[in-house]
């Protein structure tokens, strides 16, 4: 027995594992069982309108993307987040610092996160918004480029909307980590506890994301549309298209189901890392 004991202490003992194996759990989870809520957004965000996007027709179309995608960006999402905080968090700080600490490992999380993030959401969009049948369709679209025109343009194509993407998750995440952390931490406090338990997680990553979600909407619905567009285009100049066009209810298509979805979305992903974390013996 104290052998079958001490081999697992030995798994989880280091923190950078539990981090890769809890965040690669809370992304698997979240996207997988979330899809339909995030295929309604994006239609509703496309500037072909929401029934010729596919309406509510194959909700699942490009779940195959995301089921790639979600473990390894969520995993490169926290090993990076939770390094970030043990080197830099002190037990010092003052709650404006502990934030800061927070802010600043959430961005440099997103920015490492989108490096797989990107590409899935360019393939998983396109075949949400009916362009192609399929995510391989998808893909295989942008692996032609590789033949016609060299790797150079389709690694262009297939990060298309980095910028974008980046300049939405840094404010969301900015948004949210330290609201959350700084929930967590009252409720441990309050509990004389280490760290939260995976329920507060998931109510306080339900309430910090989908308030986050509501400021970042806008920043989410140019990132589709650079995503969905037939040829590539500069954010400013499809920022003043969108505005000239459609006005400034543009920004905020799809709203409802976007704070929906990151509101339960919130619940379900951190919920479900402090689960992980706390039963590899991790306190985040």
């Amino acid at each position: 027995m104290a052998g079958v004991i001490q081999e697992k202490t030995s798994l989880v003992e280091s923190p950078y594992l539990r981090s890769l194996l809890a965040g690669a759990v809370a992304g698997t989870t979240v996207d997988t069982s979330l899809y339909p809520l995030d295929t309604l957004k994006t239609r509703l965000q496309s500037s072909t309108g929401f029934l010729a996007a596919g309406g509510f027709r194959g909700v699942y179309a490009g779940v195959g993307s995301a089921i790639v995608g979600s473990a390894p960006g969520a995993a490169l999402f926290f090993v990076t987040y939770d390094a970030m905080k043990r080197n830099f968090a002190n037990p010092a700080h003052t709650a404006t610092q502990a934030a800061g600490v927070h802010m600043v490992a959430a961005s440099l999380g997103e920015v490492a996160a989108c490096a797989v993030r990107v590409p899935t959401e360019v393939v998983k969009q396109r075949a949400q918004a009916k362009q192609y049948p399929s995510s391989r369709a998808a893909l295989a679209s942008i692996f032609v480029l590789r033949k016609s025109a060299g790797w150079g343009v389709m690694a262009k194509e297939l990060y298309r909307g980095w910028g974008i993407t980046v300049m939405r998750e840094v404010p969301f995440t900015v948004i949210q980590f330290p609201l959350w952390e700084g929930m967590k931490r009252w409720a441990a406090k309050r509990d004389g506890r280490d760290t939260a338990t995976a329920l507060q997680s998931a109510v306080f990553g339900s309430i910090t994301g989908g308030f986050a979600a509501a400021l970042t909407t806008p920043l989410d619905v140019l990132k589709t549309r650079m995503m969905l567009a037939k040829e590539k285009v500069s954010a400013s100049q499809l920022l003043g298209e969108i505005y000239r066009k459609e006005g400034m209810k543009a920004f905020f298509k799809g709203i409802e189901p976007r704070v929906t979805w990151i509101s339960i979305g919130g619940a379900v992903f951190l919920g479900s890392y402090q689960w992980a974390s706390n039963a590899l013996g991790g306190v985040n």
